[in-house]
């Protein structure tokens, strides 16, 4: 066992165990988790009553470096894995899981846009990252009919090279207060009737671009930190130094999967957050059980019954989503074909989706009528799950196994597939 393994936070115990990952990306691991433990922990519950980004929370994880994780090595950053990135969300979302989102969108922004960007464009935006502590947000989604209308915010092209954007977003996850925007536009100009998609065009738009208007309306049941609200684009200015990807390279065809994985490892870090805050309140407040012929609530058979219950459950769908970090890996290697990667991501996302729901929906049994005052918050991770959960629903992502199960079929790439 490396130093960085001996002294890595566990979680839940030896239920979950430790990560088998380089002593590099343990040590990064380690240095997350005292970031946690230190700050983020404590500023959580006032990030959720604001529902507005988490300035403070996010400041940490910049001044920590923990940013520039993402960033390949030739480029300055540590080039993590897959599997380090998932547990990195999941153990942020143990305390905050709107940070651990907020987080998430970062790293799997960088990790596209430096695929596919222009050649120029990949030092410059490693700098901002690295040495101007910078961060990403996201705004892609349109308030459409349904999910596969073409979007309507345009990408007009102008003679210098850049474009003028103009539209509206809506769950623009991490924008709020992020440095750069990225966007994703049509340009009419670059797409055939053949291949529409060569007219999808990514954007960076710095914050305070002229013509963007942030909209703070966000207002969830869950997930509020996220300050997901909308959007709009004013006849932006958006110059070719800040142009993200070329046209027909671009979207990737693992983009999908990459954030269904990371949804997985948000759903089971806040039911690992949510058992771990109910142990001190089950050992110190609760009762047992009349009936129970014991003097303590940890030692009702019923609530040690359901509480194993709930961790085994987590513990497999997080056994999954670990598995899903690897398969990522081994795909952006080449090693693996896309229905390989597709299928048991599909499967991790419904096991994390239903031990999240039934851990949160269930917490208050554990614990019994006096954690449901509302001063104590334990209705936080069952807004959050649910919330998160809905993103795209897991009764989908069934339909998609037991197709593949009973047909054979595999997904085309797509925006949730």
């Amino acid at each position: 066992m490396t130093q960085a393994q001996s002294t890595l936070a566990p979680i839940l115990g030896h239920i979950i165990p430790t990560p088998v990952l380089p002593p590099a990306e343990l040590s990064l691991l380690t240095r997350l988790q005292q970031v946690i433990d230190a700050q983020l922990r404590e500023l959580a519950p006032e990030n959720d009553k604001r529902g507005r980004y988490p300035t403070a929370s996010m400041a940490a994880l910049k001044e920590a470096g923990l940013l520039t994780a993402v960033v390949p090595k030739e480029l300055g950053g540590m080039g993590i894995s897959h599997a380090a990135s998932l547990e990195m969300q999941m153990r942020l979302a143990t305390v905050d899981p709107a940070v651990g989102q907020l987080y998430k969108v970062h790293d799997e922004l960088m990790r596209e846009i430096l695929a596919y960007c222009p050649d120029f464009q990949r030092e410059r935006l490693a700098d901002l990252v690295v040495n101007h502590k910078q961060i990403v947000g996201l705004a892609v989604a349109e308030p459409a009919r349904t999910a596969v209308d073409p979007l309507k915010t345009t990408a007009t092209p102008t003679d210098d090279g850049g474009f003028v954007v103009d539209g509206f977003k809506i769950y623009t996850t991490g924008a709020a207060e992020a440095d750069v925007v990225a966007t994703w536009a049509f340009n009419a100009a670059a797409a055939t009737a053949e291949n529409p998609v060569l007219g999808m065009q990514l954007l960076l738009i710095p914050k305070d671009t002229p013509g963007v208007t942030v909209n703070r309306d966000w207002d969830a049941l869950g997930q509020r930190a996220t300050d997901s609200g909308s959007i709009k684009f004013d006849k932006v200015q958006c110059p070719a130094e800040w142009v993200g990807s070329v046209p027909g390279k671009a979207p990737l065809v693992q983009s999908s999967l990459r954030y269904q994985a990371g949804f997985c490892a948000l759903l089971c870090g806040m039911g690992f957050g949510a058992l771990a805050a109910a142990v001190p309140f089950i050992n110190e407040r609760s009762r047992p059980w009349a009936q129970s012929g014991v003097e303590h609530a940890n030692q009702d058979p019923m609530v040690l019954r359901t509480a194993g219950e709930m961790a085994a459950d987590l513990a497999c769908a997080w056994a999954a989503t670990q598995r899903c970090g690897q398969l990522l890996d081994a795909f952006e290697a080449g090693q693996i074909g896309r229905g390989q990667l597709a299928m048991p991501i599909s499967a991790a996302k419904s096991a994390a989706s239903r031990a999240a729901l039934k851990c949160t929906g269930e917490l208050h049994a554990l614990m019994g009528t006096r954690s449901v005052a509302a001063s104590e918050h334990f209705d936080y991770w069952w807004r959050n799950a649910r919330t998160l959960a809905l993103h795209d629903p897991m009764e989908w992502k069934n339909h998609e196994i037991g197709r593949h199960l009973v047909t054979g079929w595999e997904p085309e790439p797509g925006i949730y597939q």
